[in-house]
């Protein structure tokens, strides 16, 4: 006959078994959702490529101070010490209010602009995204007076941008940008659309950890009778140093503003149209 104990020890071995079993089953599902939530966050060490934004907003709480800075055209030769006896400024502060939305306010001495924006950062690439998608809108306001108009309401010196931005990083080294464009302007010139279609095609690429070359290229979409813009490109060097990301860039915008560098860019490359600049961001 099977003694009492002897059951008692077999059915307790059966549950420390099967507890076993199911911790083991639990980490492992703990394992699978933590390997689907895996994000991919270096895509961009700035807020900025060039002139324009990237998918990069930044986290709760943080403050972030940017300074960009525009020299005159290198083409004016030596009087002007190839531009740099001209300069145009735009300062900015940007917070976190969570890790998706970023708010941000800045002013330009270029037309003494004014502007704010809001970014969201609707998906990160990763295990459940390829791509990186972020939207962007902004509203920018002209103060100083502009000659060509004799009649400037302050409705007249609004301007509106809202960009999707869609970015993927390709490789360790490599990442690429796409942002279409809308910029509406409440007043223009004779010749010019109030409303503006481009498309931005941006990217970066590490050389090593701390330095990389970045590029972008917005293309206008809108067809306009004049022929006095340009297509806005740019060229740089990234750094980053602690909590600075410093950029020093090459382009032929001299607006440091959406509706200005996407819409309003008379510089001309193969004419020497080009202005030597710098971005600096400080993160607090």
């Amino acid at each position: 006959m099977i003694r009492r104990s002897s059951i008692w020890i077999f059915l307790l071995c059966i549950l420390f078994n099967s507890s076993l079993i199911a911790q083991d089953d639990l980490l492992s599902l703990l394992d699978e959702e933590q390997e689907v939530e895996t994000v991919e966050k270096s895509l961009w060490k700035a807020q900025r490529l060039i002139n324009g934004h990237t998918t990069k907003t930044r986290a709760a709480g943080e403050l972030e101070f940017i300074i960009m800075h525009r020299f005159g055209q290198i083409n004016t030769g030596i009087d002007d010490l190839f531009g740099l006896d001209f300069a145009n400024i735009r300062f900015s502060f940007e917070y976190g209010i969570s890790d998706r939305l970023t708010l941000g306010l800045g002013r330009s001495s270029f037309e003494k602009i004014y502007d704010g924006f809001a970014k969201y950062s609707i998906l990160q690439q990763g295990d459940r995204s390829p791509v990186a998608l972020s939207w962007f809108s902004s509203i920018a306001v002209r103060t100083a007076d502009k000659p060509t108009f004799s009649e400037d309401k302050f409705v007249d010196r609004m301007a509106y941008t809202h960009q999707l931005l869609i970015a993927r990083k390709l490789s360790d080294k490599a990442s690429v940008l796409f942002v279409p464009s809308y910029v509406h302007r409440n007043r223009v010139e004779h010749d010019q659309e109030n409303n503006y279609f481009a498309l931005g095609i941006g990217g970066r690429y590490k050389l090593n950890p701390r330095v990389s070359l970045i590029t972008e290229y917005y293309l206008g979409l809108t067809k306009e009778e004049s022929d006095l813009y340009n297509n806005s490109f740019g060229i740089g060097v990234e750094i980053e140093t602690g909590g600075h990301v410093f950029q020093l860039t090459f382009t032929n915008s001299r607006s440091m503003v959406e509706k200005g560098f996407i819409t309003e860019t008379t510089g001309a490359w193969q004419d020497g149209d080009i202005h030597f600049g710098f971005n600096l961001s400080r993160t607090f």
